[in-house]
């Protein structure tokens, strides 16, 4: 085993704390916020209703106002030969003049977030958004010939610096809220990087997350569900590392000089340690779910870390969204998640 060095690093002010990816199975609007609310008071985080509109499926849900875009029934797709030129250029414009709210997220695709704003949440710590990451989308959407977008140098730029947009404009109106923000930029292609499905650069995957990253002033965080690369996000300017950790822990433990580097400058892991399929969320408990968070913890510090250094550096998350469970399921995964973040706080006084 290495020796473990301290990083001598200040408590993270939201070590410990629970928030979630995003997503839940409710058509109800009220009835996510308020099992967000009933649970994540500390770091709310908006809910995506995917199942209440095809408009709040993640990939559509931050495409309103891109140019070229199309939407037919539950199809999205960017019209390449439609006339680009002007709202590119408008785009553009917007992007230099750093004005966000040139293309804001409205009502019909984010019924959640709206309801949010409508009714502030009380005494957060900090508000918790999410943007889809340009790589996702930009593999997700295609355009009018079935090609990828992102494969398309012109359109690939657009999106990162639309997206920029987005989550600026996002993180504007979550900071009336609370005076802290996370943003988290969902990747969860970033798990097929290297495939032969994705024939797509590391280095250009990296400049486009950091294209949107740049846009976020206060904490942004960068989230993957599926194993990958971790070096790719662990040496990004991103605050936060977020990973399923119920499946992929050990994972991480492959990258110790990126982890001690990211944690240098003052980095933060937040371990999706509540699963998010219905079979497994009935077999756990917030205990069993705390002990398979401390194992995570440990098995990393057994890299080089002191176990401490490695705690005041984390956050809970779910593994991912909760779309797929029903309602139920979902709002005792959150209720779960907050039973690990009290665990967590409790026995290391992280107050």
């Amino acid at each position: 085993m290495k020796s473990r060095e301290p990083l001598n690093l200040p408590r993270f002010g939201l070590a410990g704390k629970a928030t979630a990816i995003g997503s839940l199975p409710h058509r109800d609007p009220g009835a996510a916020r308020r099992a967000v609310l009933a649970h994540l008071r500390e770091v709310p985080a908006w809910p995506q209703l995917p199942r209440r509109s095809f408009l709040e499926n993640m990939y559509v849900q931050f495409s309103e106002g891109f140019p070229g875009l199309v939407l037919e029934g539950e199809r999205v797709y960017v019209e390449r030969r439609a006339p680009l030129d002007a709202p590119l250029e408008a785009l553009y414009q917007a992007y230099l003049d750093g004005r966000g709210d040139a293309y804001p997220i409205s009502a019909d695709y984010a019924a959640g977030l709206h309801l949010f704003l409508q009714e502030k949440p009380g005494s957060a710590l900090a508000m918790k958004g999410q943007v889809v990451g340009p790589v996702s989308w930009g593999l997700a959407v295609m355009d009018g010939d079935g090609r990828p977008v992102l494969y398309d140098d012109v359109l690939a730029d657009a999106v990162a610096r639309f997206l920029r947009l987005k989550a600026s404009w996002e993180e504007a109106e979550l900071r009336k809220l609370a005076r802290s923000t996370i943003i988290f930029v969902d990747e969860p292609s970033f798990a097929s990087l290297g495939s032969a499905f994705v024939s797509v650069e590391k280095e250009k995957a990296r400049a486009l997350l950091e294209e949107v990253l740049g846009g976020i002033r206060g904490l942004k965080g960068v989230h993957c569900c599926g194993n990958t690369d971790w070096s790719l996000i662990l040496t990004s300017s991103t605050d936060i590392l977020n990973l399923d950790a119920y499946e992929h822990a050990q994972s991480l433990c492959l990258y110790p000089q990126e982890i001690r580097a990211f944690l240098k400058k003052g980095g933060v892991i937040a371990w999706g340690i509540v699963p998010t399929q219905e079979a497994a969320l009935a077999g756990e408990t917030a205990a069993s779910l705390f002990d398979r968070l401390e194992e995570a913890i440990e098995m990393t510090a057994d890299k080089g870390f002191l176990h401490r250094d490695l705690v005041e550096r984390s956050m809970v998350t779910p593994a991912c969204g909760l779309t797929s469970v029903s309602e139920e399921a979902a709002e005792h995964a959150l209720e779960l998640l907050s039973g690990v973040s009290k665990r967590l706080q409790q026995k290391y006084n992280l107050g």
